[in-house]
């Protein structure tokens, strides 16, 4: 069975966070990247508009955009009201408040939003997911993985984790995941698993900092390069 809209909770991240959550410097940024469960996030958008070379996939972009839209007015609120009810898992430096973090998603989200047609069209969006994607070996110069691998160990197997990886790895000369925690705050019991297998395969893997941090202890990333 497919991805239904239903099974979509929309979170658009912005390119400020990614910077941060991956670390990225405007010298480190490489000329070809996939944002792998990009989501809604204006990553691409931004990007794009800053001359970049990006392509997002997520299964969400087999939707319309009137569809995509709906869903985020839809949901946005209850998001927002799960943050206001779990508030002291968060570290409230980034946002004022639960409030700020809403329009802060929307306002990510939006730009996101007015992108994806013609992003669409230009092949930057494309609705492929893990473990199997159909890009070139070493395509690109680096993956980003935002708040679905490791983050969801609780719905998706260790195997899906171990395959999911070892796929971004042959698409991408470095990929980079964040967080290193379940939605749950607790560190994904994966994570060990997954170092193990990428340096039995002859990569450097390891557990970075990032100057990112709103759940809680999620200030860490994995690198893993060949």
């Amino acid at each position: 069975m497919g991805l239904t809209l239903e099974q979509v909770v929309p979170w658009g991240r912005s390119l400020e966070e990614y910077i941060e959550m991956f670390d990225l410097i405007p010298t480190d940024r490489p000329r070809h990247t996939l944002d792998c469960a990009g989501g809604p996030a204006s990553f691409n958008a931004e990007m794009t508009s800053s001359g970049h070379s990006v392509i997002s996939c997520d299964p969400i972009y087999q939707f319309s955009v009137a569809d995509i839209e709906q869903r985020i007015q839809d949901t946005w609120a209850i998001l927002k009201d799960k943050v206001t009810a779990h508030q002291n898992d968060y570290i409230w430096n980034r946002f004022a408040s639960p409030e700020a973090l809403g329009a802060t998603r929307l306002e990510s989200m939006r730009k996101f939003l007015q992108d994806f047609p013609e992003g669409l069209k230009a092949g930057r969006y494309a609705a492929h997911e893990l473990p199997v994607l159909p890009f070139q070996e070493s395509q690109f110069d680096l993956a980003l993985c935002s708040h679905f691998l490791l983050t969801y160990s609780d719905h998706l197997s260790e195997q899906f984790h171990l395959d999911s990886v070892q796929e971004l790895c042959r698409v991408a000369a470095e990929v980079r995941i964040f967080p290193l925690l379940k939605v749950s705050g607790e560190p994904s019991p994966y994570l060990p698993a997954v170092i193990a297998q990428m340096q039995r395969l002859g990569y450097k893997a390891e557990v970075k900092p990032v100057p990112y941090e709103f759940q809680k202890g999620a200030n860490q990333m994995l690198k893993i390069c060949r």
